[in-house]
């Protein structure tokens, strides 16, 4: 479960992200609302915890602009701001919960996991997927990075599915070749793999991701990490 803590109190940020791990939580933590917005349009994430009072660009903003690319990511909102106003903006710019400070690490722990749950059974999150600027979307069988069209054929679509719903694990060529034969997409052997991989690895440049090749094993898509 990779999360993204947005919070400016470095002291806060380090226990904090101390205890994530400590729950399991694959944890990053950006000091500002600029990092913010930045790591979580170019990077895949399970969870966002985000303060409204970031520097350089304020929590609000960052949620609206993020919620724009990436309408399925489940977004906690920690904040000390916890008048009526305040909770009412930052439901509407698309927060999933609100919680406000002091607060104990168990309820925040409870509400990540109804969030985790909420999201992984959401017919729309499945449906529609996106990792860093590619937008994938199952049911209507379009993908585009940064808004523009992304040409697909079959096989390349059914390839791009599986390293998405897989991603961060490993895709073996079996799997490539059993997800090839259910979808019953063009004809062709085992070997054209290599082939399909080299072709949708083009097609995502730009996108912030790659395809690496784990030898021996297959296949993972991954987020390009910022120079």
């Amino acid at each position: 479960m990779n999360l993204l803590l947005a919070e400016d109190d470095a002291i806060l940020a380090d226990a904090l992200t101390e205890q994530l791990r400590h729950a399991g939580f694959e944890t990053e933590h950006a000091p500002n609302g600029a990092v913010a917005e930045f790591l979580l349009l170019k990077q895949s994430w399970d969870l966002c915890i985000l303060d409204l009072g970031l520097p350089m660009v304020d929590g609000l903003t960052v949620l609206q602009r993020v919620r724009q690319r990436k309408p399925e990511l489940p977004v906690l909102v920690l904040t000390a701001l916890d008048d009526l106003p305040s909770r009412v903006a930052g439901l509407n710019a698309g927060a999933d919960d609100y919680l406000t400070k002091p607060f104990d690490f168990p309820e925040l722990e409870a509400r990540l996991r109804a969030l985790l749950r909420r999201s992984q059974s959401s017919p729309v999150a499945n449906a529609s997927m996106a990792m860093g600027a590619l937008v994938f979307e199952r049911d209507s069988r379009r993908a585009s990075i940064d808004g523009a069209p992304l040409e697909l054929s079959p096989r390349e679509w059914t390839l791009l599915d599986l390293l998405l719903t897989r991603r961060d694990r490993v895709v073996t060529k079996e799997e490539v070749a059993l997800a090839w034969d259910s979808e019953r997409a063009e004809p062709g052997g085992n070997n054209s793999i290599e082939v399909y991989i080299h072709r949708v690895r083009r097609k995502l440049e730009g996108s912030g991701l790659s395809i690496r090749t784990v030898r021996g094993l297959g296949y993972l898509l991954e987020a390009l990490r910022p120079a």
